[in-house]
């Protein structure tokens, strides 16, 4: 098949900047009387916005749409009026019944449930009908009762492009090949796991080469072993200050026991008894030896009627200096 050049590029959420009803209608308001071609890669979206684009697609008349990738919900209806629609031979498709965000807290009265139990039974009301209106539109495309439709959507199972065109959603497949597997992305499989869209049964990963699949591998390898990583160094930087606040006595031996192997611990604890031991000895040692280095300070010579009066000035200067000659010669 030829390369087609595409007027549109509809990708992304159906209603976001890249799936836009406002720049639809700009684009086929500059080909009023040509030819519009539409790329349309699309996980889904907003109804009320691919309702819009059904409509423009339908008033311009000229549109044909080809779709690649994964497409779903949103992004199928939006195709719906085109007058051609045709399908890559390793794009899938996938129909499936409208939905709604509700949140409500956990906690309420008996007041508050009624009114929760009104509000969900009009959803319901709205969701039959929007489904009714969809499968509607569906059988118009694929000439089919809407009950099969309807039974397709409550299904939700992704459709091949032999499928699809099967079914009667789209036209025509391109390069068709009945080996090939759609190819997905790990960016699109994150954003299909959010919106709540099952993956296909058969698929392949996209750059999956020998060298890729390693690099995955590893990753996964790392990821699964990383708690125990952080959990070992955590243990080994715990004994680690635990060791050396022990030894620097900056923390009680007791407060640590925990934490520090017995052998560790039974070190320590020696280590700081021999340091204890030779700081004792040392001041026993430095007692003795003022008693054995002042002798001299008693000057027998001088003991008798010529001796000072100990309570004299001089008497008190001279004990004074021999107590500073004593201090000095303490080591």
């Amino acid at each position: 098949m030829a390369k087609k050049n595409y007027n549109l590029h509809l990708k992304g959420y159906v209603g976001g900047w890249d799936f836009d009803a406002d720049y639809v209608d700009y684009v086929l308001g500059k080909n009023p009387d040509g030819e519009v071609n539409v790329l349309i890669d699309s996980l889904g979206g907003s109804l009320s916005k691919a309702l819009s684009i059904v409509a423009a697609f339908r008033n311009h008349g000229n549109v044909n749409v080809h779709f690649v990738g994964m497409n779903a919900s949103a992004a199928t209806i939006a195709s719906l009026g085109a007058k051609h629609v045709s399908m890559d031979s390793s794009a899938m498709y996938l129909v499936h019944k409208c939905s709604m965000e509700f949140f409500q807290w956990a906690s309420a009265n008996s007041d508050k449930l009624r009114s929760i139990i009104k509000e969900a039974e009009q959803m319901k009301e709205d969701l039959d009908k929007m489904d009714a209106n969809v499968a509607q539109m569906y059988a118009a495309k694929c000439k089919r009762e809407p009950s099969e439709l309807l039974a397709l959507m409550k299904k939700g199972g992704w459709l091949t492009a032999k499928e699809a065109l099967e079914w009667g959603f789209v036209d025509e497949i391109t390069d068709f090949e009945d080996d090939m597997a759609p190819v997905i992305t790990d960016d699109m499989a994150a954003d299909m796991s959010s919106a709540g869209i099952p993956m296909p049964e058969n698929f392949s990963r996209a750059n999956s080469s020998a060298f890729n699949r390693f690099i995955v591998a590893l990753t996964n390898f790392f990821r699964s072993n990383q708690n125990k990583i952080e959990k070992m160094n955590t243990e080994n930087s715990t004994k680690a200050n635990a060791e050396e606040k022990v030894l620097t006595g900056s923390e009680d031996t007791s407060a640590v026991s925990e934490t520090v192997s017995a052998d560790v611990q039974a070190k320590a604890i020696s280590d700081k008894d021999a340091e204890i031991k030779a700081l004792r000895d040392e001041i026993e040692a430095l007692k003795k030896t003022p008693g054995d280095s002042t002798s001299h300070i008693v000057d027998e010579s001088k003991k008798g009627a010529g001796s000072l009066d100990p309570n004299s000035p001089e008497a008190f200067f001279e004990t004074k200096v021999r107590a500073q000659e004593l201090y000095d010669m303490l080591p």
